[in-house]
């Protein structure tokens, strides 16, 4: 048996962390139990639907061979991170404030209103992200990885980078809870 699992067992607390084989998450990798280093890249989202045929065409192309030759186990993620607009409300917030116009008032008005029915519950406003992640023994082969995995998206028009100790921190926060967000708050 596990020893995480059993030093908390002894008194009956269990945590789902006693169960995981991660042992930290540093320098955008999840190393594991096993010693094998879990990462990959994060790619920034591409409409492609809005480009022309004869472009659509070609992306699609030149990632069906990016894919073709990735020559090791790898897994495609979408992870959704909730997105903190408050700024953005105090923003315009200020906006309205120092605008000298009603016509000008009324438009920020209107955002500011549309911002907050996103806030409320009814809508769970986030970002979407994409992901490319693979396990990995040797760090040398991690970094080769990493490399091909950045350049053969950037040959189909996708800028991608290596994930950060907090994005693999969202997906995993995403796959153990379903995509909820926790929210802790005071009891009175």
């Amino acid at each position: 048996m596990n020893s995480k699992l059993n030093s908390n067992s002894q008194n009956g607390t269990n945590f789902t962390e006693n169960w995981l084989p991660v042992k930290q998450i540093m320098n955008g990798m999840i190393q594991l139990d096993n010693g094998y280093y879990v990462t990959g890249v994060k790619i920034m989202p591409k409409n492609i639907f809005i480009m022309d045929p004869g472009t659509q065409q070609n992306t699609i192309y030149q990632l069906r061979n990016f894919y073709n030759s990735i020559d090791y186990e790898f897994w495609l993620l979408i992870a959704d991170r909730p997105v903190d607009i408050d700024v953005y409300l105090s923003q315009l917030q200020l906006m309205y404030n120092n605008a000298q116009s009603n016509t000008t008032r009324k438009l920020i008005m209107q955002d500011i209103n549309k911002a907050n029915l996103f806030m409320s519950s009814e809508y769970n406003v986030v970002d979407t992200e994409y992901y490319i992640l693979f396990k990995e023994k040797r760090l040398e082969l991690v970094q080769k990885k990493l490399h091909n995995l950045i350049s053969g998206l950037a040959n189909a028009g996708l800028q991608s980078t290596q994930t950060s100790n907090n994005d693999l921190r969202v997906v995993l926060d995403n796959f153990l809870n379903g995509g909820e967000t926790t929210k802790f708050g005071a009891v009175m």
